[in-house]
């Protein structure tokens, strides 16, 4: 019979690398507005470096306070995934530190996101690898299990499916379905160009054209007094 709870899933459909990697330097808030605003995790999930995140969902249904799927991700794992740890957002223990961070970057895995805490923060805080968390606990982790890889999780207020792109800068992180992610990068491109149009025209004092605040204000029937 399974072992229902778990389970490790071999297998992932990863979107084309050069689908991904054309969501390179494109804001967050860019693609978030070119999917109606529903798309980002929870703010409760912060970046603990500089470095840009960008890649293919890896993730991994982890018991609360306990790493040993985490530690089973590493080793199946392809260069350019992110690994997602679905922790359930508990702050009680740390979900990894500086060595498995390290260990990530020197596979070529693009980044951790993990729904709890994390610690070295110091050294993480260093590193040329992306890495997003909900907090900070020296405790470390439990390596019982049980636990699931590559099956679609509950990550801060998302759905996050394995193969799902993933693209983070110091906003926060934004999740996009494949099968939307040529709509989306089309329109997130536009918008960028004209805001760096509208931003251009303010450092040159042409100001900022405002209409639609007094048309919205009238149609809402807003009394002026």
């Amino acid at each position: 019979m399974a072992n229902l709870g778990f389970q490790i899933h071999t297998e992932i459909n990863r979107p084309d690398r050069a689908l991904i990697e054309a969501f390179s330097g494109i804001p967050v808030a860019n693609i978030a507005d070119n999917l109606n605003r529903i798309c980002c995790v929870d703010s409760s999930i912060r970046p603990y470096n500089k470095a840009p995140l960008l890649g293919c969902a890896f993730t991994v249904r982890a018991t609360m306070g306990d790493n040993l799927l985490f530690h089973k991700a590493l080793d199946m794992a392809k260069p350019g995934d992110v690994l997602v740890i679905a922790g359930g957002g508990t702050l009680k223990r740390s979900y990894c530190g500086a060595i498995m961070a390290s260990y990530a970057k020197s596979l070529g895995l693009a980044g951790f996101m993990i729904d709890g805490c994390i610690r070295d923060v110091e050294e993480i805080g260093k590193m040329d690898f992306p890495v997003y968390a909900k907090g900070v606990m020296p405790d470390g982790p439990y390596k019982n299990g049980p636990g699931e890889i590559n099956v679609p999780v509950s990550f801060a207020g998302q759905v996050i499916c394995p193969g799902d792109i993933l693209v983070g800068d110091q906003d926060g992180v934004v999740v996009i379905r494949p099968t939307e992610a040529e709509e989306v990068l089309e329109k997130a491109k536009k918008q960028l160009e004209s805001e760096n149009v509208t931003l251009a025209g303010i450092a040159a004092g042409k100001g900022l054209p405002r209409p639609w605040v007094e048309k919205l204000l009238s149609e809402k029937g807003v009394d002026i007094i």
